[in-house]
Order: C-alpha cells, then structure tokens, then sequence
C-alpha cells in the first residue's frame, strides 16, 4: 500500500480544506507515491518521535501539530525544527500534519473531549464561516434517484442533525447536439426538449471535489449543467471549540477535580470561583482564548482550554469561570482518536502510537 492510500483516508476524515489559513497541514515532507511499511501517529513530530518511527519500521509519522509551520527558510540543525525535518530526509520518513482541520470537527480533538467529561447536546462554538455551498443540477426524471443517491453517498444533503436532505422540482430543459457531440437523447444539428427534474443539495466546501466527480459519473448526460453556490449560512458541523450540558449540576470544585482526574493534570489554573453550579461547559483543545467572548454569549457557566495568558484571564470578568489545563494535556489523546480511525480503516496493516513525551512544559510540585 502507498503512502497516498494512507493520505487520502485522513483527507476524508479531515479535508484540508477546514484548516485555518495560518496553518500548514498536510504533507511536510517525504513521497506520497512511497510502499507504506507502516504509519505512526503522534501529538508532535519531533526529532526524537521521528526517530522512533524510524527505528519501529514506520516510514510515515502521522502529526497533529505541523513540525513546519512558519516558513522555513533553511534546514538548521541548530533548532529542533531542523533537526526534525533533517532526521526526516536521511531515515525517509514522510511526515503528515492533521492539525487545525481536525480541531474544525465535532468529531476531532473537542469532540474527544467532551466524551470524556460526558458533555451531550454539543455544537461547535464558533462555526466556520464559508463552509456551506449548493450545488444545483438538471437531470431527466428517470435518473434522478440514482444521481441523487450517489451525490448523498458523496457527502451532499446534510443539515445539521439530518441528512440526505435536497430539494427538487420539474421543468424542460433544452439543448443542441452539435457535430461531433454524443447526446444522450435528440439529434445532432436539432434543438431537442427534455422533462427534467431541477435537484439542489447542500454540501461542505471541503467535498467539493469529489461532489463533482460522483456527479459527473452519476449523470446520464454528456455534458452535465451544474452551478456551485455559496452560501451565507454557518455550518454546524465545523469550527472552533464545543459547549455542551453536562449529566448534572456539578459544584465547580468537584468538575474541576474531575477535569484533573481524567487528563491526569499537576495543575489546573483558574479564575474565581462564582459559587454557582455548572450545567454548561464550553471546550476547546490547544490555545482557546481567542473563543472567550464566544463562550460567555453561549452561555457556558465555565470554559476550558489552554494557554491562556495574565490579561486574559480578566476577560472571564465574573461571567464565567476560566479553566486552563495546558496545551499538551488538552490535546494529549489526539493520537489515540488518530490511532482507532486508523486501525478501524487499515486493521491489517502496522498502525503504532508513539511512546514518547514531547510535552515541553515540566512541573516542580
């Protein structure tokens, strides 16, 4: 198997296109064409983690946090990044990141999350925007159940809690044939009437290739008339952190203590306590401050994330309480959610998880 097969499987777990502009996902390095000997997953891709994948027969490291993420000018061995990506080169270990595209997804890192503290009834907290297309269609009435079943197979048609959604509506279409064309129905050189039916579907922006595709393989015609619409309407399904409700009201104290228990936290920094039970909890893996004010409109009773610095942490101004649990132990179990979707896809091929700590920030209790 190639790398690429490997490659393609997490492109549909978590397209490219939902990361963030200031990211760099994707292929940092190595040949996607290479016979696959093994994937590896990891939170980082450090040289030490490069390394181990290297001396565990694994010539591709699978990343959540891109090893080259600003622009790398030169291989400096002198820096850790350069020593990860010149480790990389001479062991031919190509290195893969799934970072901010895989953060965007109910299903990724705050998905993870959430399940572990039991939050039900979640939705992203900031949804991304221009995420949401439509892509509308003509086709004859005979082929519209197949075309329509292989665009909902494709991805199109879900809203929110629903799926297979579209809507259609019936009409004439016109066409002609000219030379050298080879129509489906009616004649070269004369204009032909066709009964159509007009099918609109909604679809994430990030499908959209393999949206044409399976319609272009679906339908009956030669060449087929479509459009592609944006949309002004947020996705539900993409974006920035999560809020959720929580099985009971729980005392601060004690959902804190809980949140230390089950990400085996040294410490838990926070704003004051408010006295006031929590029903609803807004999550967010890796840096989140930037989501602060969004979780105060939501109406979380605390927020949890990472890296939150001095001044940020007057932003709760007695709204909500701010929890900050630390980069590394907020994203700490994203290559084990990288680990089960690629051993359920590949359950016979080598999939390993890395054994190394690359948590930088060490605690003096």
């Amino acid at each position: 198997m190639q790398i690429s097969a490997i490659i393609n499987f997490l492109q549909t777990v978590a397209p490219l296109g939902l990361q963030e502009l200031y990211d760099n996902s994707g292929l940092l390095t190595g040949d996607a064409d290479d016979t696959c000997t093994g994937v590896m997953v990891s939170l980082d891709a450090t040289e030490e983690v490069v390394l181990e994948a290297a001396a565990r027969g694994c010539n591709l490291l699978v990343s959540h946090h891109p090893i080259i993420f600003s622009g790398l000018k030169r291989i400096d061995t002198g820096h850790y990044v350069g020593r990860a990506v010149a480790a990389a080169i001479r062991n031919d270990v190509a290195l893969y990141a799934i970072h901010t595209n895989l953060d965007n997804l109910t299903s990724g890192v705050n998905g993870r999350i959430a399940s572990l503290l039991g939050l039900t009834n979640t939705r992203v907290l900031r949804p991304m925007p221009g995420q949401l297309r439509k892509l509308v269609t003509f086709v004859p009435h005979g082929s519209l159940g197949p075309l329509r079943d292989a665009l909902f197979t494709a991805g199109a048609g879900k809203i929110g809690r629903y799926d297979q959604a579209g809507f259609s509506s019936e009409g004439t279409g016109s066409f002609r044939a000219l030379e050298g064309a080879d129509p489906y129905t009616g004649e070269i050189g004369s204009r032909h009437y066709e009964p159509e039916t007009r099918l609109e579907v909604i679809y994430p922006a990030a499908l959209e290739g393999q949206l044409v595709k399976a319609l272009k393989e679906a339908h009956p015609y030669e060449e087929v008339a479509y459009d592609l619409i944006p949309l002004a309407n947020t996705d539900g399904e993409h974006g920035s952190g999560l809020i959720g409700e929580l099985d009971q009201d729980w005392n601060e104290l004690e959902f804190m203590r809980r949140v230390m228990v089950e990400f085996s936290l040294k410490a838990l920094k926070h704003t004051a306590l408010r006295g006031k039970l929590l029903r609803r909890v807004a999550i967010c893996g890796g840096a989140g401050s930037f989501l602060i004010k969004d979780a105060i409109r939501a109406g979380a009773d605390l927020f949890l994330t990472a890296d939150l610095k001095y001044h940020e942490f007057f932003e709760a101004d007695g709204k909500l309480v701010l929890a900050d649990m630390g980069h590394f132990e907020s994203e700490q179990f994203t290559a084990d959610l990288l680990f089960e979707r690629l051993q359920e896809k590949f359950p016979n091929f080598a999939v390993l998880k890395s054994g190394t700590d690359t948590n930088p920030v060490q605690y003096l209790i």
